[in-house]
């Protein structure tokens, strides 16, 4: 008996965006659980796999020329024992996309799970997007957090929570390299943003702590540096060139060789986010063990509320100095083990297997 297969419906996969850095982790689980996978994208930035199916019109914003090709996503999908749909058809980045893949589905004799990162009542700019997420038979609704499985609960879906899985013993970064590739003393204090720049990341925010840090080390003689890790999109490139030419700190953007060398790399991380599908950062920097400074937005609520994770806020500097000055090893193993048990990458196939059980799914 051939094994089953599950294909990845996305705008975009192999990248470092969290849709994909969550899809990729999916893909493992179930490989984990006798799938084989493949994919299917607008952009596939790791480079194409032979088993990969291209095709440019699911681009969030498609190259010139891109032809809407529904055949070949049905083509792409046929046979499939499961199609894991990632975002397409939850939130309409690009609204072609979106109708196309929903008409074929609608169209397709299998399994389909639809895994929401984001839901357009989320986004000002959706808030009259009334009829996503589709609406099919045999199919699984999965969130990333429990606030918006409520909300697809209120419009009368049936919804699961699988909540976003890390690894949280990772080899450690590169700190020394890190910081003489980007520049810094080896006495600076670097505090490290993780984040695209975009309205809802809040940069000012935590550049803002930054400049109130360097006020308070300027006395030690340490200089402090901010680092920005991503790009400016959604049209915020000019108000961050504007709030960066402002800064009171020097300024570093780009990313590190690797995600873990990053948070090597820092002192400090600083997520000041108002809104957040989930905030990949905050576990990935307790598995660092790093300090952490955070703003304020619901599913971090909802993920304190559930493990006790002990956290800085970005909007109290005399704290985060003081952390800084006097670090505590033992209360980064703390939340380490508040972690665990709800957000470890091993016990992922195990969650999804559960999930699946609930449904009817257990055979494939």
């Amino acid at each position: 008996m051939s094994r089953p297969v599950a294909v990845f419906v996305s705008y975009r996969l192999g990248g470092t965006d969290g849709v994909s850095i969550e899809a990729r982790k999916w893909e493992w689980a179930l490989r984990e659980l006798g799938f084989g996978t493949r994919r299917v994208a607008g952009e596939l930035e790791d480079g194409v796999r032979p088993d990969d199916t291209w095709l440019a019109f699911l681009a969030i914003d498609p190259v010139e020329g891109a032809v809407v090709q529904a055949d070949a996503l049905a083509a792409a999908l046929a046979g499939a024992s499961l199609v894991v749909v990632e975002n397409v058809c939850s939130l309409p980045l690009n609204p072609v996309a979106t109708r196309v893949t929903t008409d074929v589905l609608a169209d397709h004799d299998g399994r389909v799970v639809f895994h929401h990162h984001d839901l357009p009542w989320e986004r000002p700019r959706f808030a009259d997007v009334d009829d996503l997420p589709p609406r099919r038979p045999d199919s699984l609704h999965v969130t990333i957090n429990e606030g918006a499985r409520r909300a697809l609960l209120e419009r009368g879906f049936d919804a699961y929570t699988v909540r976003n899985a890390f690894d949280l013993d990772p080899e450690p970064g590169d700190r020394d390299a890190t910081r003489a590739l980007l520049g810094f003393a080896p006495g600076d204090l670097v505090v490290l943003q993780p984040t695209r720049a975009i309205p809802r990341k809040n940069v000012g925010a935590g550049l803002g702590l930054a400049e109130k840090l360097a006020e308070r080390f300027a006395a030690d003689g340490r200089g402090v540096r901010y680092w920005l890790t991503g790009p400016a999109e959604d049209g915020y490139q000019a108000e961050l060139d504007t709030l960066l030419a402002r800064a009171r700190v020097p300024v570093t953007t780009g990313r590190a060789p690797r995600p873990r060398d990053g948070y090597a790399a820092a002192d400090l991380v600083v997520f000041p986010s108002t809104w957040e599908g989930f905030g990949n950062p905050v576990i990935e920097t307790v598995a660092a063990r790093r300090l952490l400074a955070v703003g304020h937005y619901p599913v971090l609520d909802e993920i304190v509320a559930e493990t006790g994770l002990e956290l800085l806020a970005v909007d109290e500097p005399d704290a985060v100095a003081a952390a800084l000055r006097d670090p505590d090893p033992a209360g980064f193993e703390r939340n380490l083990a508040r972690v665990r048990a709800g957000f470890d990458l091993r016990g992922l196939p195990d969650r999804l297997a559960r999930t699946f059980a609930q449904v009817g799914w257990e055979r494939w």
